[in-house]
């Protein structure tokens, strides 16, 4: 069955704008706190938990991974760039996967793929480190199959397929997939997707998700996990965390097995 990691760095941003520069103002973590939002998520169905620690701390920080690599029940997914101090923090807290993505200190959010194919040699030094403490090593990558090769060659166990221009390319097009742009973004997911699999490495994909555009991807065949956050955030103000997450859940599971 198609499994869901849920996001919670956008829990960690709430928190930090009214707790700026401070990574426990109130002693137990500030609110909200991304450790009971896990919780919530695990309890509307989530299969994993997703946080980015990133170089600055800019949401995420040390606290919250060390303890929710304690209290989650589910696997933890550690997003991280692939440094010396992020692969000693991985290597001594062993999030059940280490995600390698691309950092920018500007960005809001993630906004590419990892190029491994530039730094294979370097990469696959960095996967050896994080495969050697325990963890399963995923790589944050374009629909791009010579990335898909390169990932493989490195020694990923998984690709994670930036679904990006594909969901801006469906909000342009409405949905519509008779209009080329969406059909050809749509093209390069499935085609890396399938790529990945011959290789041997498992599918995932994640990156601007939501509730109108997920059940495309959903449905794509061999596609392991999505890993979606802000979407799950932005609707849990509304109707709350855990039923966010299970109405997510849902869609998913809808639309792979109709597909």
């Amino acid at each position: 069955m198609i499994q869901l990691g849920v996001n919670i760095d956008h829990v960690a941003t709430l928190r930090q704008a009214r707790y700026p520069g401070e990574p426990d103002p109130m002693g137990g973590g500030g609110e909200p706190d991304p450790v009971r939002a896990a919780h919530e998520a695990e309890l509307g169905g989530a299969d994993g938990i997703t946080v980015h620690l990133r170089e600055d701390r800019r949401h995420i920080t040390d606290r919250d991974v060390e303890l929710l690599r304690r209290l989650v029940k589910v696997k933890l997914n550690l997003e991280m760039a692939a440094t010396d101090e992020m692969v000693g923090i991985a290597c001594r807290v062993s999030p059940h996967t280490s995600m390698l993505v691309p950092e920018g200190r500007r960005e809001v959010t993630t906004e590419g793929g990892l190029d491994v194919l530039g730094q294979r040699d370097r990469l696959g030094a960095v996967v050896s480190r994080l495969k050697a403490g325990g963890m399963i090593v995923s790589a944050f990558i374009d629909p791009d199959v010579e990335q898909v090769r390169a990932a493989a060659a490195a020694g990923f166990d998984v690709c994670e397929v930036h679904t990006g221009p594909y969901a801006h390319a469906f909000a342009q097009c409405g949905g519509d997939l008779r209009k080329a742009e969406l059909k050809d973004q749509l093209g390069l997911v499935e085609e890396a997707g399938c790529v990945i699999r011959e290789l041997g490495m498992r599918f995932n994909a994640g990156h601007a998700l939501n509730y109108h555009n997920v059940h495309l991807i959903a449905a794509m065949d061999g596609v392991d996990e999505l890993h979606i956050g802000h979407s799950i955030v932005c609707r849990s103000v509304y109707v709350g965390l855990r039923r966010a997450v299970a109405d997510m859940k849902a869609l998913m599971v809808q639309s792979a097995e109709r597909s």
